[in-house]
């Protein structure tokens, strides 16, 4: 999880120390000298604040660095991100399974759980359970609970991102409007006994985005990623950014009506939604009136894998419903890489996607746009949701608040 491009622009008098760890992180400054140039800032003043960043665990000195004077002289020292001094924990909800992890500062799980607690259990039994996960992580990593900075989520439905709350989420009944941020931080702490921590949710499909983009595709962007599992929803990365809308519902993809479902109620209650068509939940329940045992996205990702053949022509026919409504997408937006992700990401559904997408789309919107599945994997979420809460804490904005909670 490298910091993102630094957007220190102030006068000298106001670079914080914030600012100059964001320099650090993002590369754009790595040594004292180099802060110095880049800040406007006095040696003593650069000296001063990065010796807070120490004193915080923060900051490390690594190997020198070419020499800062054209006169010669001794090499540099270099800066880097301390990723040891802290560990991220985060989630990432489906409707009938769930993955947790520990991460390190940089993205690295660094241990991992799965399991299968059911969103129609209700907010209270889901949370609880993933903060007993939470502190097996933990103690599984050998590291103490209250090294742990913040806790990430991942959730299958629109979240305003002010309140962490999900807002008339289709497949999550019971969740709308909950406090997820209270009751995730509390059940941590119940399980560990540490303090309470910040809690960040957003959902599924924008940290998989998020996860990826960073990971994967660091140069692009403009950069899309739509998960096809139970239902359909996509992530927009922007010059490195998740672009959310005013209140969380950007992405929302599979509630677009299409012209094959104008029969067809989709779990939100509307007709004609392309989730209702063509998401994993509406190929199983396809392929269950054909006599094929499937009731999920799931249940049809393993059928692909196995080489059912009424899967894949099934799979294939969605990715077209897919790729039509794209097409509209990859128009507006432009992207560098559209990204095809979760249950049905698989050959057959990606050549339906591209069968429609090239044949609507106009060349000019295609020329450079490479169509891709995932890098991560199920692990995608969870990247993104580690990420987020390390671009949350250490933004230079809220470094200065941190560091005084610290007494340095």
């Amino acid at each position: 999880m490298t910091g993102r491009p630094g957007r220190t622009g102030r006068g000298a008098s106001q670079a914080s120390a914030g600012d100059l760890l964001e320099l650090v992180r993002s590369g754009r400054a790595t040594t004292r000298g180099a802060l110095q140039q880049v800040t406007g800032l006095s040696r003593a003043t650069v000296g001063h604040r990065l010796d807070r960043l120490f004193r915080a665990g923060w900051l490390r000195e690594g190997a020198g660095g070419p020499v800062d004077s054209p006169q010669g002289g001794r090499p540099s020292i270099t800066l880097e991100f301390d990723d040891a001094h802290a560990v991220v924990v985060a989630a990432d909800l489906d409707t009938r399974h769930a993955r947790a992890a520990v991460l390190s500062l940089t993205g690295e799980i660094l241990a991992e759980h799965s399991g299968t607690p059911r969103l129609e259990d209700g907010p209270e039994a889901v949370l609880g359970e993933l903060g007993r996960w939470f502190a097996e992580l933990v103690e599984k990593t050998g590291r103490r609970a209250e090294e742990v900075c913040g806790i990430g989520l991942a959730v299958p439905g629109p979240v305003d991102s002010e309140s962490g709350r999900v807002v008339q989420p289709p497949i999550m009944p019971g969740w709308d409007g909950y406090d997820i941020r209270s009751r995730l931080a509390g059940a941590f702490t119940e399980r560990t006994g540490a303090p309470a921590v910040p809690v960040l949710v957003d959902n599924d499909a924008n940290l998989m985005a998020y996860g990826e983009q960073r990971t994967a595709h660091p140069d692009c962007s403009a950069f899309v990623l739509v998960k096809v599992s139970t239902g359909i929803g996509a992530g927009v990365v922007v010059n490195g950014s998740v672009y959310r809308g005013v209140d969380g519902g950007a992405g929302d993809i599979g509630h677009i009506r299409v012209p094959a479902g104008a029969d067809l109620l989709c779990r939100c209650g509307s007709y004609g939604c392309l989730a209702a068509v063509a998401s994993g939940g509406a190929v199983a329940r396809r392929l269950a009136e054909a006599g094929v045992p499937a009731a999920s996205g799931s249940d049809v990702r393993d059928l692909l894998a196995s080489g059912h053949p009424e899967a894949a022509a099934l799979a294939r026919e969605a990715g077209r419903q897919v790729g039509d409504v794209l097409a509209t997408v990859v128009t507006l937006l432009n992207p560098g890489v559209l990204m095809i992700a979760g249950d049905l990401a698989g050959t057959p559904f990606l050549t339906g996607v591209r069968e429609l997408l090239y044949q609507r789309a106009l060349p000019r919107s295609t020329g450079h746009l490479d169509v891709v599945t995932s890098r991560l994997g199920e692990r995608a979420g969870l990247v993104g949701a580690g990420a987020l809460v390390v671009e949350h804490l250490y933004a230079p904005e809220r470094v200065e608040d941190r560091l005084l909670a610290l007494g340095v």
